[in-house]
């Protein structure tokens, strides 16, 4: 069959399913300032500013802080095509910072835009990948629909829970969700925080490694864990890499782990899933790493561009 010029184009456009929402966040001077967020924004945000092609595909309001998120996700060059418009109001997190600059959420979700997801709008196509995280994958009853449509897509599913306690608390609850996601899943890619709330007998890096090969059990062919100042390991079924993390002076780790979850996308539409699996997976996570750490040297999700990592790599560091 003869390949079609949108066709073509699908092959190398990634997909990512999600929130955008509005995060406030402390301004350092007692007050709150208004900056676009959401797991899922922050990766397309992130992908697209590498220079991939990617469509968002989420519930937009045409509400003053829907029309910000639509302006900022667009300046970052990220298509809105797929997203669906909408009346009802943005969904809003508010942010607060430890003193490492490790942020705390609390969520107004109901009835908003955001979470409004149905088979009726969400798109058909082949994408070269699927990304799906966050509160879309947990929110009731979107949630439902999402994991659906993602289920019924012949793409690789990248999925990132993302884990929010503060919007559910239930760690069984939380647990079973996130087992139907994973068994959909090609890669997994989650934080050691993630991790260890939801599987608290884990205490240390073989306890996490036993549970990422659980899940590949299940069937992804790869679970990628971001530790913060520790760096990032990945683990197949016939390797375990781990990488450290790029030193640098953070302002916040506001969607760091999204951003390094973006490099994993690059090189899926770049090289392959097995590509990434493979013989990638090193220099993709290494490439990752660098990445989470320009974005916390700033306020908020502000990934780099792709010409930003370009000049910062040779900060890399290298095995001895």
């Amino acid at each position: 069959m003869q390949e079609t010029a949108t066709t073509a184009i699908a092959r190398h456009e990634a997909w990512v399913a999600g929130e955008v929402l509005i995060d406030r966040i402390p301004d350092g001077r007692g007050g709150r300032m208004q900056v676009v967020g959401g797991g899922s924004a922050n990766t397309a945000k992130a992908l697209a500013r590498l220079g991939v092609r990617t469509c968002f595909i989420d519930g937009i309001s045409t509400d003053d802080l829907g029309i910000a998120a639509r302006a900022e996700l667009e300046a970052s060059g990220v298509d809105l095509g797929r997203s669906r418009c909408s009346e009802k109001p943005t969904a809003i997190a508010e942010v607060t910072l430890d003193a490492a600059g490790n942020a705390q959420y609390v969520f107004r979700l109901d009835g908003t835009a955001t979470f409004d997801f149905a088979e009726s709008w969400l798109p058909h196509g082949a994408p070269a990948v699927l990304h799906v995280g966050t509160l879309a994958t947990i929110v009731a009853p979107g949630c439902h629909a999402l994991e659906r449509w993602a289920a019924g897509l012949d793409v690789p599913v990248v999925y990132d829970p993302n884990v929010r306690p503060s919007v559910l608390g239930d760690r069984g609850r939380y647990r079973e969700i996130v087992a139907r996601w994973v068994a959909i899943s090609d890669v997994v890619k989650l934080s050691v925080d993630d991790l260890r709330w939801l599987h608290p007998e884990c205490h240390d890096v073989s306890g996490d490694i036993g549970v990422a090969r659980a899940m590949l059990a299940q069937g992804p062919s790869l679970v990628v864990i971001t530790r913060g100042e520790a760096g990032l390991v990945g683990i197949s079924s016939d390797r375990v890499i781990e990488v450290p993390a790029v030193a640098t002076a953070v302002v916040d780790t506001v969607g760091a782990g999204d951003t390094a979850g973006a490099v994993l996308l690059e090189a899926i539409v770049a090289h392959g899933l097995a590509g990434l699996c493979s013989d990638r997976l090193e220099e993709t996570l290494r490439r990752a790493a660098l990445a989470a750490a320009l974005t916390c040297t700033r306020a908020g999700a502000q990934p780099p561009w792709a010409d930003e990592l370009r000049s910062a790599t040779v900060s890399l560091p290298h095995p001895a």
